[in-house]
């Protein structure tokens, strides 16, 4: 079986009923259906390119979250099986009262930074209610041990995922501090400045805010020993090995195999 180039870091999200993975220029994902039986399915990546644009720092950030989220829709249509983690009625309930928390802080609380502060906390609630409430942080864990062990040894090591860690330097929770901050000062700039903020203010300062937390979240993956990234790392570890992963069963780090050969397949296949 060959090998995607090495020099690639491959990302992933956990479903709640298996994993995805993408590549380079593709995605995989293996689920287990209502039956338990595993479904496997996989696809090109829609990348976004803009010449010199998507290599500029913050926009480059924009088009990685970009050309994750845009793969979505394409295992939907290709792996109607899959459930995404955040589609139950608690995390939609969960996402309902933050919103209705934000509101509140709005009108009660005088101080600006303070307001955004609440409010950041609260958005987080949907994620963490995810991850404590189903099977999320099982898959969460099968996601970084699959990815550990291809980047460790490459195709022949993913059999040996269950040896790897459930936590990983590159997760998305090394994301949260960064957005979390960059979002509280981005929007607390911006509702001094202007002081009725319109539609497409709060859209492009929101874009600002998530390029420059994915900055930060770059830089401390290729600086892991400054202090900045310390404090990054710290929290997003502390996260991950609280609530965000628990430890898989065999036949779940079976469905982060299937997942990861299926990429390998296609992004091989793609060099051909």
């Amino acid at each position: 079986m060959a090998d995607p180039p090495r020099g690639n870091r491959l990302g992933g999200m956990a479903l709640a009923n298996g994993l995805l993975v993408h590549g380079p220029s593709h995605w995989a994902a293996a689920v287990r259906d209502d039956d338990g039986r595993m479904v496997v399915a996989s696809g090109r990546k829609q990348l976004f390119r803009a010449g010199r644009l998507t290599d500029m720092p913050v926009a480059r950030g924009l088009v990685r979250l970009g050309e994750a989220f845009a793969v979505l829709p394409a295992v939907r249509r290709g792996l109607p099986q899959a459930r995404f983690a955040m589609e139950d009625r608690a995390t939609v309930g969960a996402a309902v009262g933050a919103t209705v928390v934000a509101a509140v802080a709005r009108r009660r609380l005088r101080s600006i930074l303070a307001q955004e502060i609440v409010g950041a906390v609260a958005g987080l609630a949907p994620a963490v209610l995810t991850l404590r409430g189903s099977r999320a942080a099982i898959w969460h864990a099968v996601e970084h041990k699959s990815i550990a062990a291809y980047e460790a040894g490459g195709a022949d090591e993913v059999a040996n995922a269950e040896g790897h860690a459930k936590e990983h330097e590159r997760c998305g929770s090394n994301l949260i501090l960064p957005l979390v901050v960059s979002t509280v000062i981005g929007n607390t700039v911006t509702r001094k400045l202007v002081r009725r903020p319109t539609f497409g203010v709060r859209t492009a300062m929101s874009a600002l805010s998530i390029g420059a937390a994915v900055e930060v979240f770059s830089f401390s993956a290729r600086r892991p020993e400054h202090p900045v990234s310390r404090l990054v790392h710290g929290v997003g570890h502390a996260m991950q090995s609280g609530f965000a992963t628990r430890e898989p069963s065999q036949s779940d780090l079976l469905v982060g195999r299937a997942a990861m050969e299926a990429l390998i397949r296609a992004e091989g296949a793609s060099r051909l």
